[in-house]
């Protein structure tokens, strides 16, 4: 399998190369040449635990990788208890009951949250290519994150021999929880800085140092090569195309969607990575009917989708689902990509936005559909799935008022909502809409959890219950325009 940039001015890799560069030399995303088809009998793979499952499909991609050394770095990232506190990894629920909807849970990593999915992996797979490729310079992790991207990255770098990490993320544009989980991490190889600034001003400012000759010629210099744990890294992108596999799987087994019979998927999406792995699946043969993309306020995804044009000059409106508070859907260029097959065009529209911040894409996104949440109706949605006995975070919140705008009138396919992080990672703001008296804004992150406790019957994650006391380690902040200094810094 070749691995090829989204703008067609860099030379092909094979997979592990592609893992090892993160971005393409050309600022473009890697992609597969083509997709692979999933050809196993479905009474084969239905059965197939999740790290199996996982391995099937990898291996279709990651095909410079032995057997022998894929089967290692899968089981060991989808280990139970170690990394997931489930034996099923992905369990699917249907404990709300509202036709044929359930939900696919991927918040029960070290880190509670849906990254955990790919972040378990992507240090494995790195550290394999290195060897394989016998990479000299250490590799250095740079990763932009809107709040869960981060602390999974950096739990799966922490003491990893060879490779250091730096995250960066907005300084007020994450919960308390998130911050605490990330600026608490401990490991002699991880750096965590704040960014006066929003996630975009984060993610451009990490893009901008990826495209810096002259800082990687510096870097180059002292042995230093620098890579990314964001989703623009096709390592982080393919891990998660084998919960659609498995969701799909689910269905099949317990009876609610007949082999081949088609099921829908509502992805809360913000920098577009979490769909993408859904499209993957179906362009290997996944009988997936709709892609519903849902957004918050910062609705860019939603307009592109119905109109064709992106447009991010708009407000940017901060939320209390902070993961999708982006304008920049980076992994929207690979879609393009295999929609058009044309990198030139590829490298026009993104030349279009960085200049301008706009523009018009006019090929159809057949099976895609978007709807938007405002944060009166994320609200509202919370209120709703939490009187139904079931409660969730404010991303699959959104989420799920996507499906009710997407599915009212009528029955249709099984619906999956991706349930993407725990909702004690967001506990004020859950308590706020779902029992507003037991509201503790002021007490804390952890008064807040424990009132999310009593109010919901639920227990605590045991990873977020420690890290009560735990120190603050990282305290470094800069504006989004320093921070290439603060590498040269940290380095």
């Amino acid at each position: 399998m070749v691995y090829v940039s989204t703008r067609g001015n860099a030379p092909p890799v094979a997979a592990g190369q592609a893992i090892i560069q993160g971005l393409a030399p050309d600022g473009g995303l890697y992609v597969p040449e083509n997709f692979p088809q999933f050809n196993r009998s479905m009474k084969e793979w239905v059965n197939l635990p999740y790290a199996e499952l996982a391995f099937e499909i990898l291996r279709l991609y990651l095909t410079d990788y032995s057997d022998e050394e894929l089967r290692a770095c899968v089981e060991k990232a989808y280990a139970y208890p170690e990394n997931f506190d489930v034996p099923a990894i992905a369990p699917l629920t249907d404990e709300v009951y509202d036709n044929d909807l359930y939900f696919l849970e991927l918040f029960h990593g070290r880190t509670l949250a849906f990254k955990d999915m790919a972040l378990s992996l992507l240090p494995r797979l790195l550290t394999a290519a290195a060897k394989k490729y016998k990479t000299s310079e250490k590799t250095v992790i740079l990763t932009a994150t809107s709040g869960d991207t981060g602390k999974a990255a950096l739990e799966g770098f922490a003491g990893v021999d060879g490779v250091e990490i730096i995250v960066f993320f907005p300084q007020d544009g994450v919960s308390d929880v998130q911050k605490l989980q990330m600026t608490t991490q401990e490991g002699s190889n991880v750096h965590v800085v704040g960014v006066r600034g929003n996630f975009d001003d984060t993610q451009t400012g990490v893009k901008k140092i990826f495209s810096d000759r002259a800082l990687a010629e510096r870097v180059k210099a002292k042995g230093i090569a620098f890579s990314s744990a964001n989703s623009i890294n096709v390592g982080r992108l393919l891990p998660q195309v084998a919960y659609y596999f498995y969701a799909y799987g689910q269905l099949v087994k317990n009876g609610a969607v007949s082999p081949g019979g088609g099921v829908d998927f509502t992805v809360p999406t913000g920098n577009f990575g979490n769909i993408l792995a859904g499209y993957y699946a179906l362009r290997m043969g996944l009988p997936i009917g709709k892609l519903i993309c849902a957004s918050n306020q910062n609705n860019v995804l939603y307009d592109f989708i119905r109109t064709g044009v992106y447009d991010a000059n708009r407000p940017f409106v901060s939320t209390i689902s902070p993961s999708m508070d982006i304008l920049i859907s980076s992994n929207l260029e690979r879609l393009l990509y295999h929609v058009s097959n044309d990198p030139a065009l590829i490298g026009k529209l993104m030349a279009e936005l960085n200049a301008g911040g706009r523009y018009r894409f006019a090929l159809p996104l057949a099976r895609f559909q978007a709807a938007y949440a405002t944060e009166a109706e994320t609200r509202a949605a919370l209120k709703e799935i939490s009187g139904k006995g079931y409660v969730v975070d404010p991303h699959t919140a959104a989420a799920y008022h996507a499906y009710r705008e997407n599915s009212a009138g009528g029955e249709g396919a099984p619906n999956v909502i991706i349930a993407t992080a725990s909702p004690f990672k967001f506990s004020a703001d859950v308590l706020g809409a779902i029992s507003a008296g037991e509201a503790a804004k002021d007490g804390g992150a952890f008064a807040q959890m424990d009132a999310l406790a009593r109010v919901s019957g639920l227990r605590i994650p045991r990873r977020l219950a420690s890290l009560r006391g735990k120190e603050v380690r990282h305290r470094a902040v800069c504006e989004p325009r320093e921070m290439t200094r603060a590498v040269e810094e940290l380095l």
